[in-house]
C-alpha cells in the first residue's frame, strides 16, 4: 500500500535544502540523469517496460493516437535527453531579482525569484512527462511528486528509478523526487488532499482530467488542457504557403495538443482555395469534415455537426467552416476554441492586428504553423505543459513559469516609527 502522504512529506522536507542549491549542482543533477538515460541496462529495462505498457494498451483497445502518445521510440528518448541538457544550459532562474528599490528610510528591498517548493504533477499516457516534469522541477529548485496513468505505470517506474538513482548517487536525497506507484483516482484524490506539503498540482492531460483536479485539490491548480486549434485564411493570405502550414499543423504529429483541428476560410476565397487545400489533406489521410456551405464546393467531405467544432479530435480528422471576415472568424474561435493555440494566415496588417489582440488564447500565431506550442521549440527547455489559464502561467509551462517571488529586505537597524 503506497503511502502517499509520506511520500508527500519527504519530498516536503527535501526541497528546503534543494531550494538553496547552486546552479552547477542543480545542473549536475540533470546530467547525472541524462548520462544514466543512456546506459545500455538502463534503456534495456525501459524498452522492456514500454512494450509491456504499449502491448496492454492494445490489448485494451486503445486507438492509435493514444498508442502514439504512450510509445517511447530511440527518438523520443534522445528528445528526453537533449531536453535535460537543454535545461541544464538554461539560466537559472532562483535568486534572480526581479525588482530592486531603497525606501527614504534606507530598508533596501528586493524582488527576488524563489522555487514554488513542492510541485504535484497528475498526468496521463506520455512517459517522457515523467522526466520533463522532474527535470523542470529540479532545476527550478522544486521538489516533484510525480503520478502518472495506469497505462504507463511499468515505463513510469523505470525512469522514476533511473532518475532517482542518478540524485541519490551525487550525494543528494533522492526524496526531491517522488513517486505515486498506484495510479487509481483514490490515490490521486489523497494526493489532491496534501496541502502544506505540495505547494502547486499540475494537471496534464485532457478535459476530464483538468476538470478531476479543479474539483478536489485543496493547493492552487496550474492548469494544462487540451488544445482545440484553429486556422484562419484570410482573403489575402499567400495561398501557396498556407497549404503546407496547415498539412503541418495536422499532419506533423496530429495527437498533439498543438496540432490543428479546425481550419476557417474566407468566403471570398473559398471556391479557389478549398479543393486545393482537400486534396492535399485527403493525400495525407486526412478525413475532412464540413458545414453545407462547404460541402456545396466539396461534396465529397462529411457533414460536420456542431460537437465537431468543440471537438479536439487528436487524429486525422479536421472540419472546414467558412467565415465572412476577420471578425466573423475571431468570434467563431472565441466561442469554440479551448484558448490554447490559434493562428491566422493574412498579409492584411489590420486583419492581423485585429486576430492578435482580439483572440484570448495562450498562443496566438501569424503565418505558421501551430505546432510550435512547446516549451522545446521556444526555447525554454522541456516544458510542464501548456497552460490555458490567466493567472500566474499561460502558455508553455517552463523555468520561470515554476517560481513565484519573495522579497528580501536589508537594513541596518531600522524601526518601524
Amino acid at each position: 500500500m503506497i503511502d502517499v502522504q509520506d511520500i508527500c512529506k519527504r519530498a516536503k522536507e527535501a526541497s528546503y535544502d534543494l531550494a538553496a542549491r547552486s546552479a552547477e549542482e542543480k545542473n549536475a543533477m540533470l546530467s547525472a540523469i541524462a548520462r544514466a538515460l543512456t546506459e545500455a541496462d538502463n534503456l534495456a529495462a525501459l524498452s522492456a517496460a514500454n512494450a509491456e505498457d504499449v502491448a496492454a494498451a492494445k490489448a485494451n483497445g486503445k486507438d492509435a493516437p493514444f498508442i502514439d502518445r504512450l510509445t517511447l521510440t530511440e527518438k523520443r528518448v534522445a528528445t528526453m535527453i537533449e531536453g535535460l541538457r537543454q535545461i541544464a544550459a538554461l539560466p537559472d532562474p532562483v535568486g534572480e531579482v526581479v525588482e530592486e528599490r531603497t525606501l527614504p528610510n534606507g530598508l533596501d528591498i528586493k524582488r527576488v525569484r524563489a522555487p514554488l517548493g513542492v510541485i504535484g504533477i497528475i498526468y496521463e499516457a506520455r512517459p517522457n512527462v515523467t522526466v520533463d516534469a522532474a527535470a523542470l522541477c529540479l532545476k527550478s529548485g522544486n521538489s516533484v511528486v510525480l503520478r502518472g496513468g495506469k497505462d504507463a505505470l511499468n515505463s513510469n517506474r523505470v525512469l522514476y528509478n533511473i532518475m532517482r538513482a542518478a540524485v541519490e548517487d551525487l550525494g543528494m536525497s533522492g526524496d526531491i523526487i517522488g513517486f505515486i506507484d498506484d495510479p487509481s483516482r483514490d490515490a490521486s484524490r489523497v494526493m489532491l488532499e496534501q496541502e502544506g506539503l505540495i505547494d502547486v498540482i499540475i494537471p496534464r492531460g485532457g478535459e476530464g482530467l483538468k476538470n478531476f483536479v479543479l474539483d478536489n485539490a485543496k493547493m492552487p491548480v496550474i492548469a494544462s488542457a487540451g488544445g482545440n486549434c484553429h486556422t484562419y485564411v484570410d482573403s489575402t493570405a499567400d495561398l501557396d504557403k498556407a497549404i503546407p502550414v496547415i498539412v503541418n499543423a495536422k499532419v506533423q504529429r496530429p495527437s498533439t495538443c498543438n496540432a490543428l483541428e479546425h481550419v476557417i476560410v474566407d468566403r471570398a476565397i473559398a471556391k479557389g482555395f478549398l479543393p486545393a487545400l482537400y486534396a492535399a489533406l485527403k493525400e495525407n489521410g486526412v478525413i475532412v469534415f464540413g458545414t453545407e456551405e462547404v460541402r456545396a464546393i466539396l461534396p465529397e467531405v462529411a457533414l460536420a455537426t456542431e460537437q465537431d467544432f468543440y471537438t479536439e479530435f487528436s487524429a486525422l480528422k479536421i472540419t472546414f467552416m467558412l467565415a465572412s471576415g476577420v471578425e466573423e472568424a475571431v468570434a467563431f474561435i472565441n466561442a469554440h476554441s479551448t484558448n490554447h493555440s490559434d493562428a491566422i494566415l493574412s498579409r492584411d496588417q489590420k486583419a492581423i492586428n485585429y486576430f492578435t489582440t482580439r483572440v484570448d488564447s495562450a498562443a496566438v500565431y501569424v503565418n505558421t504553423s501551430t505546432r510550435f506550442t512547446d516549451g522545446f521549440e521556444f526555447g525554454l527547455g522541456a516544458e510542464m505543459g501548456i497552460s490555458t489559464q490567466k493567472l500566474h502561467a499561460r502558455g508553455p509551462i517552463a523555468l520561470k513559469e515554476l517560481t513565484s517571488v519573495k522579497y528580501v529586505i536589508t537594513g541596518d537597524g531600522q524601526v518601524r516609527k
